[in-house]
């Protein structure tokens, strides 16, 4: 693994990102805005599912409307996240922080996946519902707090970031 990680910091993009000192804060504010746009387009929907905001409207609606603006801000937010990531690999890969954030985004991508196959597969059915099943106020109060937890390991992985080079 290690040569994996010393392969990826070595490559030029990383060494352009280490050396160039306005590429990464560039890199990192597209990251942030871009993780903004993810995190508050999937608040919006989570907060209809939990039952706290837009009870007039049909949620398979909202859903609608944000789910291509949350694919693409996610899609920046990952391209973002991989070019930082390459730029200090070795001290990614040994904070907890880090670690904690990557696995957080595993189990929201489980819980995506779990409310759109099972859960939410009959979202148009649920339009004239103010209150949603419990399985989807569950879903949606799981995300939200995934997401949070998300951004507070995100938010700390700058905090707590020991620099490691590849010839140490």
């Amino acid at each position: 693994m290690n040569d994996i990680l010393i392969f990826i910091y070595s490559n030029p993009l990383a060494q352009t990102i280490r050396e160039n000192e306005l590429l990464f804060p560039w890199i990192e504010a597209i990251h942030v805005l871009a993780v903004t746009l993810v995190i508050g387009s999937i608040a919006l929907v989570d907060l209809r599912l939990i039952g706290v905001r837009a009870l007039n409207r049909a949620i398979s609606n909202i859903s609608k409307e944000l789910l291509p603006i949350t694919w693409m801000a996610f899609l920046a937010a990952a391209i973002t996240g991989a070019i930082l990531f390459t730029s200090n690999a070795l001290s990614y890969s040994q904070n907890f922080y880090f670690i904690s954030k990557i696995i957080l985004l595993g189990l929201a991508g489980i819980n995506m996946m779990c409310f759109q196959f099972i859960i939410g597969k009959n979202l148009d059915s649920w339009n004239h519902y103010q209150q949603l099943p419990i399985a989807a106020r569950i879903a949606g109060a799981i995300s939200l707090t995934l997401w949070i937890s998300i951004i507070f390991c995100g938010r700390w992985i700058g905090f707590t970031l020991e620099l490691v080079s590849a010839t140490s």
